[in-house]
C-alpha cells in the first residue's frame, strides 16, 4: 500500500483537542505522522485546503436487512451508502430475519462486514428471537464480536425481563440500547398524537410512551449499574429524564436522530409516508429541548436510524406503510445544519458526537481496542479519516443516494456540507471529487 497524504485541512479530533491545519500521513493502512509540511515524495496527495479533516464518523444505529430482507439493503450496500455520507464504521441493528441473537448470527455478519467497504459491527439482541421474554447469551454474543444489546425495532417491556438483562450486561461492560416504546400506549398509533394525527384521522402516538420507558429503565440502571443507551430520542420529556439521570450520576446516554433535530409532525401532512418514522416525529418544542440536550452534553451521540424501505411498502396507506427512513448519506449536512448553523455547538463538538463518543458508546475507543481503537487520530492508530467541505452546497437527489432504497423526506431539500472523500483503513473508499494530486 502506498502512501497517502491528506495536506492543508483543519484537523479536528476531539479526543486530543486538536483543531488545527496540519497533514495527514497514512502508510500501511495506519496514521503515520501528523504534522506541518509533511514531505510529498512517492504519495499520492489530497489537498484538503479549506476542508475539516476528522476521525471517521462513527454511526451506532443502521439497519442493513441482511440477514432476511436483502431487497431493502444488505450489509454491502449499506456500507456504500455509509462512505458516501462519511462514515467510516456503522453498527448494525440486530431486527433482521432470523436476528441476531446467537454468535453464528453475529459472526454471519462479521463474514460479510469482511468485504465491505467500511467497518461493520453487530449490535446483538438481547431477547431470543427479540421477543422480549428470554435473555440471549450475552457473554456468548460478545465474545463472538457484538459491541452492544438492544431488541431495537420493539421495547423490552417487561420490567422483570429488563432487569435480568440488565444484570447480566453489566459486568461485560457494554451498554444495552433500548427502543423506548411501551407498546400499550402505542397500538395502532401511526404518528405523534397531536394537532395533525387528530385533523388526519390517524391514531396518535402519544410522548409519555417513550418517557415511562426511560424512566422505568433508569430505576432499573441505579439498580444494576448496567450502561443505558436511550435509542433516537423523540420528546423533549424523555431530555429531562435523561439530564436528571446523568447528573446523578448514572451510565445513562442518549442519541438523537436528523429527522428529530429538525423535522416537526406537520412533515405528515397529506398522509406523507416518507415522513412515518418510530418514534414518531413530534412538536417544534420537542426539536428545540433535542437541540438543547445535545448542547448542554445531555445527549452525546447522533446517530441516523437509517431504515430502507422500498417504495412499494412506502407506497401504501399512510396506517399501512413501515415506519423509517434512510439517513447514512444525507446525515452530515442535516447535523450540520441543525446544530452548528443553528448556533446550538460548533463543528469540534459535532464531530465529537459523531467520532469519539459513539466510538465509546459500542467500546471501539482506544481505551477499550488499544492501537486499533477508533473515533480519533493517532499515529500507530488506525487511518480511518473522513474530509468534508462544510461549505459545499447541494440538493439531495436520487443519484446521491447509494443505497438499495430512497425512503427519505429529504429529497430536494437544499443543504449545505459533505464528505468529499472518505479513507478506511489507508483506503480511499468514497471521494466526491478529486481533491487534489501530486
Amino acid at each position: 500500500m502506498g502512501t497517502l497524504l491528506v495536506v492543508n485541512g483543519r484537523v479536528i479530533d476531539p479526543a486530543s483537542g486538536r483543531d488545527e491545519v496540519v497533514d495527514l500521513g497514512i502508510e500501511a493502512g495506519r496514521i503515520a505522522e501528523i504534522g506541518r509540511g509533511l514531505s510529498r515524495a512517492g504519495a499520492r496527495v489530497i489537498d484538503a485546503a479549506g476542508r475539516i479533516v476528522t476521525p471517521g464518523l462513527i454511526d451506532p444505529h443502521v439497519h442493513l436487512r441482511e440477514p432476511g430482507q436483502e431487497h431493502k439493503e444488505t450489509v454491502a450496500s449499506g456500507a456504500r451508502a455509509a462512505v458516501a455520507g462519511g462514515f467510516t464504521t456503522i453498527c448494525c441493528m440486530p431486527n433482521t430475519r432470523p436476528a441476531l441473537d446467537s454468535p453464528e448470527m453475529v459472526r454471519y455478519v462479521l463474514d460479510r462486514a469482511a468485504r465491505a467497504v467500511c467497518r461493520v459491527f453487530p449490535v446483538a439482541a438481547a431477547t431470543k428471537d427479540r421477543a422480549g421474554a428470554e435473555p440471549t447469551e450475552f457473554r456468548l454474543l460478545a465474545q463472538a464480536g457484538a459491541v452492544g444489546f438492544s431488541d431495537d425495532g420493539d421495547v423490552v417491556a417487561s420490567a422483570g425481563v429488563m432487569l435480568r438483562v440488565m444484570r447480566e450486561i453489566a459486568p461485560l461492560g457494554l451498554a444495552f440500547m433500548q427502543h423506548c416504546q411501551e407498546p400499550t400506549l402505542t397500538r395502532g398509533a401511526a404518528m405523534h398524537a397531536g394537532e395533525v394525527s387528530t385533523r388526519l384521522g390517524l391514531i396518535g402516538w402519544p410522548r409519555v410512551a417513550e418517557e415511562i420507558v426511560i424512566e422505568r429503565d433508569v430505576r432499573l440502571v441505579r439498580e444494576t449499574g448496567c450502561r443505558y443507551h436511550v435509542q433516537h430520542i423523540s420528546s423533549g420529556g424523555s431530555v429531562e429524564i435523561v439530564r436528571a439521570a446523568r447528573a446523578s450520576g448514572l451510565p445513562v446516554t442518549a442519541e438523537a436522530s436528523p429527522h428529530h433535530l429538525i423535522l416537526t409532525h406537520e412533515a405528515c401532512d397529506g398522509y406523507d409516508t416518507s415522513a412515518k418514522m418510530n418514534p414518531p416525529l413530534r412538536e417544534r418544542k420537542d426539536v428545540e429541548a433535542i437541540r438543547a440536550g445535545v448542547a448542554d452534553g445531555t445527549i452525546t451521540v447522533l446517530a441516523t436510524d437509517h431504515a430502507p424501505h422500498t417504495p412499494d411498502e412506502k407506497n401504501a396507506p399512510f396506517d399501512d406503510a413501515p415506519f423509517g427512513i434512510i439517513g447514512l448519506e444525507t446525515a452530515l449536512p442535516l447535523y450540520a445544519e441543525a446544530l452548528v448553523e443553528s448556533g446550538a455547538i460548533d463543528w469540534p463538538r459535532l464531530i465529537a458526537l459523531l467520532t469519539l463518543e459513539p466510538a465509546r458508546l459500542c467500546n471501539l475507543d482506544r481505551a477499550n481496542r488499544g492501537q486499533d481503537g477508533l473515533g480519533e487520530l493517532f499515529v500507530g492508530g488506525p487511518a480511518d479519516v473522513t474530509v468534508i467541505d462544510p461549505d459545499l452546497e447541494w440538493t439531495v437527489a436520487e443519484s446521491d443516494l447509494c443505497g438499495m432504497c430512497v425512503n427519505t423526506p429529504f429529497l430536494g431539500r437544499t443543504v449545505r456540507g459533505r464528505a468529499v472523500a472518505t479513507i478506511v483503513a489507508g483506503e480511499v473508499r468514497h471521494e466526491l471529487v478529486a481533491a487534489g494530486a501530486g
